[in-house]
């Protein structure tokens, strides 16, 4: 198999794939989404923190995104306005 059908090949399966996880989240309600989005924000932050200090970026992904869904679905106003 050449590179260049290789590469298209592993596109295609990572477009595949991504679009079938991203259909998945179309149902969610409010403290599911924020639990969500902590945890992407959280992980990416950790990640990237995780590099530059010369530490772990898979170890500080992995603390990241399970903190920032915590504090996502911790702080979620389950739709409810205060006024």
């Amino acid at each position: 198999m050449t590179t260049t059908k290789r590469t298209f090949t592993t596109g295609a399966l990572a477009l595949l794939i991504g679009a079938a996880a991203l259909g998945g989240c179309s149902n969610l309600n409010h403290r599911e989404n924020r639990a969500l989005t902590g945890g992407a924000i959280g992980a990416a932050g950790g990640a990237a923190i995780g590099a530059v200090t010369g530490g772990s970026a898979i170890y500080g992904g992995l603390l990241g995104g399970a903190a920032g869904a915590a504090v996502g679905a911790l702080t979620a106003d389950d739709g409810h306005r205060h006024r």
